[in-house]
């Protein structure tokens, strides 16, 4: 099974259907927030057709409307700050704080934790933990545009760099 893993849209379309078309081959989608406004919803729900889980950042304003216009979309679940997910007995936890992420990572409850926040790509192991920040989907604070795919049978995930 594979999971595409991606993080702080900042309202960036163009970038986030690159995105969508990258991990289309892939079993669901993680999103670590900052989606920003709430039109970013429909450009996930039209451009990915299977699950979609989201947790909120801290640039996620308009939380009324982003839950509102998710309704459309019965493959987006909304999870707040903490998503606790299973795929393939591969237990995920995802929050959009790095610092929140680092000590659910310690936690021993998971086997992977994947946060945004900082927009800085990152893949750390934390104990028997993996890390995961799949960078920024923006592009505009880093100068990268990135993403993960990761694969729950080999347990490895996989960079995606998309183009600015």
């Amino acid at each position: 099974m594979k999971i595409g893993i991606l993080s702080d849209i900042h309202d960036q379309l163009p970038q986030l259907k690159k995105a969508l078309v990258a991990i289309q081959e892939t079993d669901a989608l993680l999103c670590c927030g900052d989606l920003c406004s709430p039109f970013v919803i429909k450009a996930l729900g039209e451009g990915y057709q299977k699950p979609i889980h989201v947790v909120f950042g801290n640039n996620d304003g308009d939380l009324f409307r982003i839950t509102q216009n998710s309704k459309a979309y019965p493959q987006i679940q909304l999870h707040g700050e903490l998503a606790e997910l299973t795929f393939n007995d591969v237990r995920f936890g995802m929050n959009h704080f790095d610092n929140i992420a680092r000590v659910l990572a310690e936690s021993g409850r998971y086997d992977v934790v994947c946060f945004g926040h900082n927009h800085r790509f990152e893949l750390t192991q934390t104990g028997d933990c993996q890390l995961i920040n799949p960078g920024e989907v923006y592009g505009g604070l880093t100068g990268n545009s990135t993403l993960v795919i990761y694969n729950t049978d080999t347990k490895t995930p996989q960079r995606v760099d998309l183009p600015l």
